[in-house]
């Protein structure tokens, strides 16, 4: 893993006789030997804001992986295009975070399963005053969901699920018999992102982070809530007609976002942007 972005500054060098009054900081190019980093070194490096006068909270970051040629699955999944670095930051953006929101066709599609709690991470989640594990809310307006499978049976914390007010009675009596907890997040059948951010954050969860699917991520840009994006580039050409990694409604103006981070391994770029 190499850092390329940003670069770090030059030590200054030491008066003669000592090295009073320099500063230790890294030197150029110290970050872009190829080693690999450590998962404290990953998770210093994707640590949510902190919290404060002018900070944004909750924060909502997503993470997606997408081909050269813009492709976000390959035959509908999205491991054919990762990489081993790729899941070792997928599990470290998963333990920095309180709750991972994902679309009910992902849940289908990648055969979720709930976050479980990992020792490396099991001090750093204490002193952020987090639970062993994340938990998962699952977007959906139908809760076609098959509730025997282990992310509601047997999930460390109870799955949530995000839906609409206008949701089916009986579906909604199934989730809760299930043990998930069922959250109103917008008036119609669907749910309002806005809202479900809110709702959120109002269980205590403010360190957001969504996997997608697409369609789940082109409503937040569009909603206009999407704070951060932690995108994976595969250097990979799949051509076909997968995805993109954010679908749906079209925005009037497109958001610009800053880069803020950018890693390289084996020819896969890690790279972080952030809502100016």
């Amino acid at each position: 893993m190499r850092r390329l972005f940003p670069v770090a500054d030059q030590t200054a060098a030491p008066p003669p006789g000592g090295t009073h009054g320099t500063t230790e900081v890294s030197a150029p190019g110290a970050d872009l030997a190829d080693r690999e980093w450590s998962l404290a070194e990953l998770a210093a490096a994707y640590a949510y804001p902190e919290r404060g006068p002018g900070g944004r909270e909750p924060w909502l970051r997503a993470n997606m992986v997408a081909t050269l040629d813009g492709a976000a699955q390959h035959e509908g999944r999205s491991q054919p295009i990762s990489s081993a670095a790729d899941m070792r930051i997928f599990g470290t953006l998963r333990a920095l975070a309180d709750v991972v929101v994902v679309g009910a066709e992902t849940v289908r599609h990648e055969g979720y399963r709930p976050a479980r709690a990992r020792e490396e991470f099991a001090a750093m989640r204490a002193a952020a005053g987090q639970g062993p594990a994340p938990a998962i809310a699952v977007v959906t307006a139908s809760l076609e969901l098959d509730f025997s499978l282990p992310l509601f049976t047997s999930p460390l914390v109870p799955t949530l699920i995000l839906t609409g007010a206008a949701a089916a009675p009986d579906r909604i009596a199934t989730a809760e018999k299930a043990g998930a907890r069922v959250v109103i997040a917008g008036d119609g059948v669907g749910v309002d992102p806005a809202r479900a951010v809110q709702a959120l954050a109002e269980l205590g969860h403010t360190r957001l982070l969504t996997e997608g699917g697409p369609r789940l991520l082109g409503q937040m840009v569009a909603a206009g809530v999407l704070d951060e994006l932690c995108l994976t580039v595969s250097p990979m050409l799949t051509a076909g007609d997968a995805q993109r990694i954010a679908g749906g409604p079209s925005v009037t103006v497109p958001q610009r976002f800053a880069l803020t981070s950018l890693l390289e391994e084996e020819g896969f770029l890690f790279s972080r942007y952030r809502r100016p």
